[in-house]
């Protein structure tokens, strides 16, 4: 007898798993919500005395630009968080003599800031990131009662924006670079369109696997059939076709007193692993591929 043991595999049908079908519709879940919460570079803010422009993304709950630019003076909020009343009042301006206040974020609510930046008589609100290194994010709040337009942006644009204010006609701009209605109706039909190929997919999936269930229904042995094979001890009689010594389906080499069943083929494996083999992958011998319900 074979003294070198071999790694036990246990063989598995090889059927369409469900996990599958899990994992890409967890797949196509992220996809969708990450285009509703990731948020596009729709405009920027520009500080003429730098010449430098950094990336904004516009409040959600604000009056919106769609596709025109403001500018006018920056001025930087007293206090700083405008969490409370503004110390610096201006006068009531428009187009180059609009005037846009600087907020820090942090200690109240967006709408908060914003509304108090209104009552100011500002005409548009940047609020920037009081961390380093966060991505940028699009503001929620009330908007009831709120007509200015306000943006967001990251710590180091709005320290730069902080250290180079003038309150001076025309040196910042908030410009949109789309309209940004359009690009609601664009992102609302992509989602639309993943939706409807993540149902494409998910049926696609789920018409594979009961077609491999019917296959399998078709092509596996019934419990009787493997129930009517003959079994036998190994070891304790001699066969008229030798078995070998290992089975054929785990790569195990058979015991002393180990249950064996025995195809029409002659080809001998052990109970336990052709009757899983019979009823859940295939109704025919492993080795030379006869069918066990023919005799």
């Amino acid at each position: 007898m074979n003294k070198n043991r071999r790694t036990k595999s246990t063989a598995q049908p090889l059927f369409y798993s469900s996990t599958t079908d899990y994992q890409m519709s967890k797949f196509f879940i992220f996809t969708l919500l990450l285009c509703f919460l990731t948020d596009p570079i729709l405009s920027i803010v520009q500080l003429s005395s730098i010449s430098t422009s950094f990336p904004d993304t516009p409040a959600r709950f604000t009056a919106g630009l769609n596709g025109s630019a403001i500018c006018g003076g920056l001025w930087v909020a007293e206090p700083l968080d405008a969490c409370s009343p503004l110390l610096d009042e201006v006068e009531d301006g428009r187009d180059e003599n609009a005037n846009i206040v600087l907020i820090v974020r942090g200690n109240c609510a967006f709408d908060e800031k914003i509304r108090n930046a209104q009552e100011a008589g500002f005409h548009a609100a940047i609020i920037y990131d009081d961390k380093l290194n966060h991505n940028l994010i699009s503001m929620m709040g009330n908007h009831e009662g709120l007509w200015i337009y306000a943006v967001f942006v990251s710590n180091t644009a709005g320290e730069t924006l902080r250290e180079n204010a003038r309150g001076v006609g025309g040196e910042c701009c908030i410009i949109s670079l789309v309209d940004e209605t359009a690009w609601t109706v664009l992102v609302i039909s992509f989602i639309s369109v993943l939706a409807v190929i993540c149902l494409l997919v998910s049926i696609c999936f789920t018409i594979n696997q009961w077609r491999n269930h019917q296959e399998t229904r078709t092509t596996a042995a019934d419990d009787s059939v493997v129930d009517m094979l003959p079994r036998i001890t190994f070891g304790s009689v001699n066969l008229s076709a030798p078995i070998g010594e290992t089975c054929t389906i785990c790569l195990e080499d058979y015991k002393h007193g180990e249950s064996l069943k025995i195809l029409p083929c002659r080809h001998g494996f052990h109970s336990s692993c052709v009757g899983s083999w019979l009823t859940k992958c295939a109704a025919f011998c492993p080795v030379c591929k006869h069918d066990v319900r023919t005799r």
